[in-house]
Order: structure tokens, then sequence, then C-alpha cells
């Protein structure tokens, strides 16, 4: 195995589509599209074989140091995203999250972000959109606050992906959740008739729910009508409606 220091052996394209086609059953293949909507081919993979053959990209991300370490993971999730197969984007995202959430702070800043809004911008469906909403974006503008204006003019955004990246980013925050921010995405959102948004705002308020559940309860009946039913049910699901 290449040293996890060296960004140009550690991060292998042609190694993990090698890995991940030792452990593919083509079986799979027709369910996985199915599932998915038929938005991209599939190896067919499963999940779990895929993360234990993921398992030297996780580390690398999450021992990684430097600029030129960032530099090669947003090389290696584009390179990724530009594979025909959706397990690869599955393998940038948790690379993406692993770097995210590490210990000692974003290994992602600011000026990184740019280039993750690009990958959820392109082969947009909720698989990837969710994760990297709320396991990347959402650390790293916890960790850096300057980005919270970012989120703010993403919740306007004409395409609903990045809407929905806005709403979610808050996904794992528990009581660091800023409720004034969320409930104003909720309202600024809440007459779409997209699914995904409506979805989106029902489940951000139900995951606040679970640290706030009377908050949320009075947030829902106080605005009425002007939450869909998706929206309403999903704020509730866990409170009785």
């Amino acid at each position: 195995m290449a040293r996890l220091t060296d960004h140009t052996d550690a991060l292998d394209l042609a190694w993990l589509r090698a890995a991940l086609t030792a452990v593919a059953d083509p079986s799979k293949v027709d369910a996985m599209r199915a599932y998915m909507k038929d938005i991209a081919p599939f190896l067919g993979v499963t999940a779990a074989d895929r993360r234990h053959e993921q398992r030297r990209f996780i580390t690398w991300a999450r021992t990684a140091t430097g600029d030129a370490a960032v530099d090669a993971l947003l090389d290696f999730a584009e390179a990724c995203w530009a594979e025909p197969e959706r397990e690869f984007q599955y393998v940038a995202t948790d690379m993406l999250r692993a770097a995210a959430t590490r210990r000692d702070g974003t290994m992602l800043r600011q000026e990184h972000l740019p280039r993750v809004e690009q990958l959820l911008r392109a082969k947009s469906w909720w698989d990837t959109v969710d994760s990297l909403a709320a396991w990347t974006v959402g650390p790293m503008v916890l960790a850096q606050p300057a980005l919270v204006s970012t989120m703010d003019e993403w919740i306007d955004d004409d395409d609903f992906w990045i809407a929905r990246t806005a709403i979610l980013h808050q996904l794992s925050y528990g009581r660091a959740t800023d409720r004034e921010r969320l409930f104003r995405y909720v309202d600024r959102r809440s007459a779409d008739n997209e699914f995904f948004i409506r979805k989106a705002l029902g489940w951000a308020l139900r995951q606040y729910a679970r640290v706030a559940p009377d908050e949320v309860r009075s947030f829902v009946e106080a605005r009425g009508s002007r939450l869909s039913g998706l929206t309403r049910r999903e704020a509730l699901k866990h409170l009785g409606s």
C-alpha cells in the first residue's frame, strides 16, 4: 500500500476502480438503478463492501495535512465525480465527510466551499446532496461562521439542490442549531412546490425537534396551512400531530 502521506500514490483512482470492480455483484445493478431512479450506472457494490474497500482513502482523509492534501482531496473528489458509476461519488462524499469532521477541526476551509458547491450542482440527487449538506457543508459552516452568509444566499438559489443544502446543513447540529435561521429558511421556502424542498423542510424541523420538541410543535402549529402537508407530517413525525 502506498504511504498515506503521498498524495499522488494514496489517491489512486485506478486502484479504487479495480478494488470496487473486484467486489461488485452485477446481479445487484438493476435493483440499485431502479431504487435511485436510474440517475446513473452502478457497478453493483454494496455499501458494506464499498466501505471496506475505501478504508485507505478515509484514513488518508482523516490524517493528511497541509494545503497540498486539501487540493489533492478535492482533485480526487472531482475525479470520482467524473466517473460514470455512482459508487465513485459515494467514495468521494465519504472522504469529504471524513475530512470535514476531523477532531482537529475542519480540513476544508472557506475558500474550498466553491469546489464543494460544484459537486453539489453536478450529478445532483438526494444521495450525494444530503451527504454533502449534512456532513461536509454543515461542519464547514459550524467551524467557520463566516460561511453562514453563503447559506443565506443558497436558500434562495434557483437550483433547488443548493437550497436543499442550505436547509439541511444544520442537520447534525443538535443543540447548536441556529433556531432563528432554521425557522427563517422554512418560512422562506414554505410556498415551494418542489418535493425535495418540502421534504427537506420537514426533515430539518424533525431533526431539531429531537432537542427542542415544543419549539418545533409551536412553530408548525403557528404556520398552519402555510406549510405543506408533507412538511408538517415530516416535522411532527415523532411528536404526534
